[in-house]
C-alpha cells in the first residue's frame, strides 16, 4: 500500500495554513470597564535578594573548607548586600503606608492597596 494512511491526513491538512476567510465577530460576554479593586496576588511574588553574593559566598566557603577568615571580602559583600535590600524593603513599605499618590517612574510599582485607593476615588 503506497501511502494510504498518509492520503488522509494530507486531504485534512489540505487548508491548515490558508487564511479564515470570513472574520469573526466580536461578542461582548462581559460589561467591558475595570472592576473597582485588584487583587494583592501579584505582589507576592518571591524575589531573591543577593542571590548572586551568596553563590559566590558559600562556593568560597566550600573552597576554604568553611574557614570564614579566608573569605572575609565575600562574606562583607554579602552583608552589605543583605543591608541595602532591607532598607529598600522599607522604603517601599513606607511609600506603600504614604497617603499621596505615586507619579513618575515609580507609578509602575504601585501595590494593590494604592491601586484600590485610586479605584475606589474613581469608579468605573
Amino acid at each position: 500500500m503506497r501511502g494510504g494512511a498518509m492520503r488522509g491526513t494530507s486531504v485534512l491538512a489540505r487548508n491548515a495554513r490558508a487564511p479564515q476567510k470570513e472574520p469573526v465577530p466580536f461578542q461582548q460576554l462581559l460589561p467591558l470597564k475595570l472592576k473597582n479593586s485588584v487583587s494583592g496576588k501579584g505582589d507576592r511574588t518571591s524575589n531573591v535578594a543577593c542571590l548572586q553574593e551568596m553563590a559566590v559566598m558559600f562556593a568560597c566557603l566550600k573552597q576554604s573548607e568553611f574557614d570564614q577568615a579566608l573569605c572575609s571580602k565575600e562574606i562583607a559583600g554579602f552583608q552589605s548586600c543583605f543591608n541595602t535590600s532591607q532598607e529598600q524593603k522599607k522604603a517601599k513599605k513606607e511609600l506603600d503606608r504614604s497617603d499621596g499618590l505615586v507619579l513618575g517612574a515609580d507609578a509602575r510599582f504601585m501595590g494593590h492597596k494604592k491601586i484600590n485607593q485610586l479605584l475606589r476615588k474613581f469608579p468605573q
